[in-house]
C-alpha cells in the first residue's frame, strides 16, 4: 500500500532534507574530502604526504613519529611510538596533521589509513547530488517484524576480500503493484532502521553496489514508512577511497525504484 501524503508537503520536506544532506557531504572532513586509502602491512611504511612510519599487525596499528612531525591524537602531540586499535566497522581513530585528518580504520582483519583533506577536488568542485523528481508514488506504508534477537548478517563490500557484519533487527514488508516484498532491516543506535538495497535502476541510473534508506522507528504495532525519495548513495558512489557494504541478496528488488539519489558519476544534479 502506498502511504497517503500531500504532494506539495512531501516536496517541501524533501528539499529541506536534501539541503541538509548536501551540507553534510560538504563538511571539511566529510566523505567528499577523501584523497587516499592505504592498506597497512607489518613492515613500517611511509605514506606520501603523511608524516611518520605506519605498520599493522593482527590487532592494531603502530605509528612511529617524532614531535617535529606535527601529528596529534585528541590534540595530544605524537612523539615516539603510538599504538592505535580501531574497531572493525566503526569510524576510525583520527590522527591530525595540519588540515589533514588521517583516519585509522579496521575492516575485517585489515587496517588502513584514510586521508581526509578539505582541499580535495571532490569536495571543492562538488555541485550537488543528482536525484529523481520527488513523487508520493514511492512512499509506502510498511510493516516491521522484529526478530527475537538481533543477528549479525555478513554482507560483501565494494573492496574485494572485505566483508561487513551488520546488526540485522528484522524484516520490513511492503506491497508494490500488488506484489508483497520483504527487506532485511539493520538496526541503528537511535532506534531507526537502515535498509541497503538494489533494484532495476542499479547500474543504470543509480549506483550499482546499492543505495541506503533510513526508515523511521516503527510504532508499537510495527508500522513505519518507506520513503524511497530519500534513498541515498553510499560514500563509495562519490569516492574510490571508501569500503562500503553491498546489499544482501534478500534486498535486491526486481523492479525499478525511480526515486531517490541517482549515480553522481553518470548523472547530473537538477538545476
Amino acid at each position: 500500500m502506498t502511504a497517503t501524503l500531500d504532494g506539495d508537503e512531501l516536496v517541501r520536506q524533501w528539499r529541506d532534507w536534501h539541503a541538509k544532506r548536501e551540507e553534510e557531504l560538504r563538511a571539511p572532513h566529510g566523505w567528499l574530502s577523501l584523497t587516499g586509502l592505504h592498506w597497512l602491512t607489518p613492515a613500517p611504511t611511509v605514506i606520501e604526504g603523511v608524516p611518520g612510519h605506519w605498520s599493522a599487525d593482527a590487532s592494531g596499528v603502530t605509528l612511529a613519529a617524532s614531535a617535529d612531525d606535527g601529528l596529534t591524537i585528541d590534540d595530544r602531540p605524537v612523539s615516539g611510538s603510538e599504538r592505535i586499535e580501531p574497531v572493525d566497522g566503526l569510524p576510525g581513530v583520527l590522527v591530525r596533521h595540519g588540515e589533514l585528518a588521517i583516519e585509522v580504520i579496521r575492516r575485517t582483519d585489515w587496517f588502513a589509513l584514510r586521508i581526509r583533506d578539505p582541499k580535495a577536488r571532490t569536495r571543492t568542485e562538488f555541485t550537488g547530488v543528482p536525484a529523481y523528481p520527488v513523487s508520493p508514488d514511492w512512499v509506502f506504508e510498511a510493516r516491521f517484524e522484529p526478530w527475537p534477537e538481533q543477528r549479525r548478517v555478513t554482507v560483501g563490500a565494494v573492496v574485494d576480500g572485505l566483508t561487513h557484519k551488520l546488526p540485522a533487527a528484522g524484516t520490513l514488508h511492503f506491497t508494490h503493484d500488488g506484489t508483497d516484498h520483504e527487506l532485511i532491516a539493520f538496526a541503528k543506535p537511535d532506534g531507526t532502521l537502515n535498509v541497503l538495497f538494489t533494484d532495476a535502476t542499479s547500474g543504470v541510473t543509480t549506483y550499482p553496489a546499492c543505495r541506503g534508506l533510513t526508515v523511521p522507528t516503527p510504532t508499537d504495532e510495527g508500522v513505519t514508512v518507506l520513503d524511497f525519495n530519500r534513498a541515498t548513495n553510499l560514500p563509495c558512489a562519490f569516492t574510490t577511497h571508501a569500503t562500503c557494504p553491498i546489499a544482501p541478496p534478500e534486498n535486491r528488488l526486481p523492479f525499478a525504484i525511480e526515486a531517490g539519489e541517482t549515480n553522481p558519476k553518470t548523472q547530473r544534479p537538477h538545476p
